[in-house]
């Protein structure tokens, strides 16, 4: 079933529902090299805090295979309306994309999203015809308002970014999934493999993931093991699981019994 199973985002599609960052890394040869190993065909990039604007200085852009590999990137460490639009409008003029991974952040310190500015920002751009994948809180109310406001998908954290603490709220996300018509992506709090299966499989569409892959004792081998993880979640969601039950049942049938 994965094999077949396509992630679809605005007509484009991937054969992975993985999705990877590019900050924290070492260098860009240790991002490439994780790119590969997660097997990801998206990968998000800061345009504030990552070159991929000037050619003329070392750019992550030259370690990518960009046959293989979509550019996204985001409004990361953008605090209004306004920075985020004109950070999208600088990526696309640069002819990186018209794709954008919307962060307009209320808080310093727990980086959750300034919601108000995220719809504002978020009708504003998709109008301008940017496919716009905005990251936001696990609040129903405010996924479906970003469906509404042209949004291409919602991307509801799991926790906190960088806090690694896995999903901390399953049924809003799970309310959310009910109600969207949209692709949903976790983005934000996964810690281990474990998290990025949980995601999938509550039937999210993809997990998006930085820090867990990038301060792992061993980047290589947690994005293989990312990698798998989306991949198990998703073919368990697509297997359907068994019900949970109060009780025991046998495991083997109680006709026939030898007496």
């Amino acid at each position: 079933m994965v094999e077949n199973d396509i992630l679809e985002v605005a007509g484009r599609r991937f054969s992975s529902r993985l999705i990877i960052g590019s900050g924290k890394y070492k260098d860009f040869k240790q991002t490439a090299e994780v790119l590969e190993a997660s097997g990801a065909e998206i990968i998000t990039v800061a345009v504030r805090r990552v070159n991929i604007l000037d050619r003329t200085q070392e750019n992550l852009l030259d370690y990518l295979d960009l046959s293989r590999v979509t550019v996204l990137p985001n409004t990361a460490a953008c605090y209004t309306a306004e920075e985020a639009i004109r950070t999208s409008r600088l990526a696309r003029e640069a002819g990186i994309s018209d794709l954008v991974k919307l962060e307009v952040i209320g808080c310093k310190k727990t980086l959750f999203p300034d919601n108000h500015a995220l719809l504002e920002a978020t009708e504003v751009l998709a109008k301008e015809g940017f496919v716009v994948m905005p990251y936001t809180n696990d609040d129903p109310v405010v996924c479906r308002q970003l469906e509404e406001a042209g949004a291409a998908c919602v991307m509801p954290l799991g926790a906190p970014i960088g806090s690694g603490l896995g999903i901390r709220n399953p049924y809003n996300i799970r309310i959310i999934l009910e109600q969207a018509t949209l692709p949903i992506i976790v983005d934000a709090g996964v810690g281990t493999a474990s998290d990025a299966s949980i995601a999938m499989e509550l039937g999210c569409d993809a997990v998006l993931m930085n820090t867990a892959i990038a301060e792992a004792e061993d980047p290589i081998g947690m994005a293989r093991a990312m990698k798998l993880a989306v991949e198990s979640g998703r073919l368990a969601y697509l297997a359907g699981r068994m019900p949970r039950r109060l009780y025991a049942t046998a495991s083997s049938p109680l006709e026939g019994l030898v007496e």
